[in-house]
């Protein structure tokens, strides 16, 4: 395999992945990239790296491979002596013993299948930064122009599915259960589309700086196409609609500014901090605000708040099932056994809209142990990716749009996607592996020639 094409196997795979991931309801799409995960995978394992993963990404794959070894150790089977004595399983034990059958062995899982379902889900994201970890198939720039060329495709489809839903037509929509009326782009929800067009402001924005050095044509046509690009992606995000969109869209755009400033002393701490101080606003205000009288109207009211109505009963079934937890993938029925009949309707509740919150309750204490184990993986190499002077604008961007994949997992569940999931797997490898190059390099460019008239 060429040295071109062996970079470009990643990247082909983040924007098939940003194509045919954007939901759970594309069953065929979703096994697709998985077939294609394990064989990267498997590619990863069987070959012999050239140079040793970096001791970050080494730790992140204790993690990946402890989470994993929880999920299946959930699966075994235990005697009823044994799983009757977990905290919620009272309920499941007063049936069996109404219906006068011998209880069986479970495992602490109370959906089995939907565990292994989601593992299987994880395949995508761990392709992906195997691939840049291990096998260093791809390039920063070209995994940069996957992303935005997913991001362009997804406004593309927007405008058309925008346009279109104003005269009553619902064809450019591709699933079924889906934010009708809005721009989702290859997503059934809104706010995962907005979470793409947060994720790719900061590699945007990263082109500019990894192209300084070149001649001075190279780069006046960077800064012009990434502020295009930009323009592009800030008018995806008004034809989205999503209120997480726009409440997260400025202190992201804040942090692509710093991407753009470098390490300049004057700016980048005042906008660091405004950045933060208006990401925790935003998340307050999309979390706790209702805003159904707002003009966005119905999705106002959905998102937001549908959002304060879950997180109270699940912060309930969490109490109620420590210290084990029900099971990855298990939120949606266990969900249902607890929630008040008075206020079922047609519309069902297929996630928490906290990702932490699900996460705690589907694996409990050893997974709460294990996310707090992550993010402070995550905080400590992201604040050596902004004080390294050698760290690349790419590694960077990668900072940037993870904390915006972070923090909008504290009202939605964007990860949930393989689409979001991949594009999140590239932001923490490139986090973990700093040692890559710029587009700018000398092997990459001519000097730049004058001609004298004497």
């Amino acid at each position: 395999m060429s040295r071109i094409a062996r970079q470009l196997v990643i990247p082909t795979y983040l924007f098939l992945c940003l194509l045919l991931g954007g939901s759970a309801q594309g069953i065929w799409s979703n096994m697709l990239l998985q077939l294609l995960g394990v064989a990267i995978i498997a590619w990863a394992i069987v070959e012999r790296p050239s140079e040793k993963m970096s001791a970050s990404a080494r730790q992140l794959l204790v993690l990946a491979g402890a989470t994993v070894a929880l999920v299946l150790l959930y699966l075994v089977p235990l005697s009823p002596s044994i799983w009757t004595g977990f905290s919620g399983r009272e309920a499941i034990a007063d049936g069996f013993r109404i219906l006068g059958t011998t209880m069986p062995a479970m495992p602490v899982s109370l959906t089995p299948y939907r565990s292994i379902d989601s593992l299987l889900s994880a395949i995508p994201p761990l392709a992906v930064f195997l691939g840049v970890v291990r096998l260093k198939a791809f390039r920063p720039v070209f995994a940069a122009f996957a992303i935005i060329a997913g991001t362009v495709a997804g406004i593309t489809l927007s405008a058309l599915q925008v346009s279109t839903a104003a005269g009553g037509s619902n064809s450019w929509y591709l699933y079924p259960v889906t934010n009708f009326g809005f721009g989702v782009g290859f997503f059934a929800n809104a706010n995962h589309m907005a979470t793409l067009l947060l994720v790719s402001l900061p590699f945007i924005a990263a082109l500019v700086p990894a192209a300084r050095g070149s001649h001075i044509q190279r780069y006046s046509a960077f800064v012009t196409i990434t502020a295009g690009l930009a323009l592009l992606t800030l008018i995806g995000i008004a034809l989205n609609g999503s209120l997480a969109g726009y409440g997260l869209v400025v202190p992201v755009t804040l942090g692509s500014l710093l991407i753009l400033l470098g390490r300049n002393r004057r700016w980048s701490p005042i906008l660091a901090i405004t950045s933060g101080v208006l990401l925790i606003a935003a998340i307050g205000v999309i979390a706790t605000s209702d805003i159904a009288r707002d003009r966005y109207g119905g999705e106002a009211e959905q998102s937001t708040k549908t959002r304060a109505d879950i997180l109270e009963p699940t912060l309930e079934i969490v109490r109620s099932v420590l210290p084990l937890g029900t099971g990855l993938g298990s939120f949606r029925p266990v969900y249902a056994m607890h929630e008040d009949p008075d206020r079922v309707s047609t519309t069902y509740t297929i996630h928490a809209h906290n990702d932490y919150v699900e996460w705690v309750l589907e694996l409990g204490l050893p997974g709460l142990i294990l996310m707090v184990l992550f993010l402070g993986w995550w905080a400590k190499v992201t604040i050596s990716v902004w004080r390294d002077p050698q760290a690349t604008a790419f590694a960077r961007a990668a900072s940037v749009a993870s904390a915006a994949v972070l923090a909008h997992s504290l009202v939605d569940f964007p990860l949930r996607t393989s689409a979001i999931a991949a594009c999140f797997a590239l932001c923490i490898a490139l986090l973990a592996d700093r040692r890559q190059r710029p587009i700018a390099n000398s092997g990459d460019l001519r000097p730049t020639r004058h001609m004298v008239i004497r």
